[in-house]
């Protein structure tokens, strides 16, 4: 996910300040880590020296002017074409996982080892997500299953990985 992107879709629903702007991506979208303020004014200043958002007004108070930024017809083209063109699906081959077992095949150490603390590392993280389920509205639900989801695809290769250490270590040996 691009911050500009983001940022777009959220000024879709009306004008906000930067610091609208960063609470509203954290609620939604920043559960495990939020947005910086730096982040925030540096997107907002690309998008607008972009085109595709405006400076909707200026606000003065006690501290510092505030802009409302709004988005442009072309920040509307942009995101309605970013919102339809689908993700490439990414097949990470080369993971620090699998690296690992074939490092440790490859040394003669017991890759097997390495496959089970990982899958209790999983395991935990999965139960850590699923207690946090019950507490959690709907986004974070979306969120909490799509994690889910990959850590599970994640253990069917690792005892995949495990049923196929003998044949590996004749073939890096």
């Amino acid at each position: 996910m691009t911050i500009g992107h983001t940022l777009l879709g959220l000024l879709e629903g009306g004008p906000r300040h930067g610091y609208d702007l960063k609470r509203a991506y954290d609620e939604r979208f920043g559960q495990h880590r939020s947005l910086p303020y730096g982040q925030v004014y540096s997107t907002l200043s690309r998008l607008l020296r972009d085109g595709l958002v405006d400076v909707d007004g200026v606000e003065s108070g006690e501290g510092p002017e505030r802009k409302r930024y709004s988005i442009t017809e072309a920040g509307v083209r942009t995101l309605e074409e970013w919102l339809s063109t689908p993700e490439k699906p990414v097949a990470n081959l080369h993971s620090t996982l699998f690296t690992k077992v074939v490092l440790a095949v490859a040394s003669g150490r017991d890759a097997g080892e390495v496959l089970d603390a990982q899958r209790q590392a999983h395991l935990e993280r999965m139960r850590e997500l699923t207690r946090s389920k019950r507490e959690a509205g709907t986004t974070d639900l979306l969120v909490h299953d799509f994690s889910l989801f990959h850590l599970e695809a994640d253990l069917r290769w690792l005892e995949l990985a495990v049923t196929r250490l003998d044949q590996l270590t004749k073939e890096i040996r």
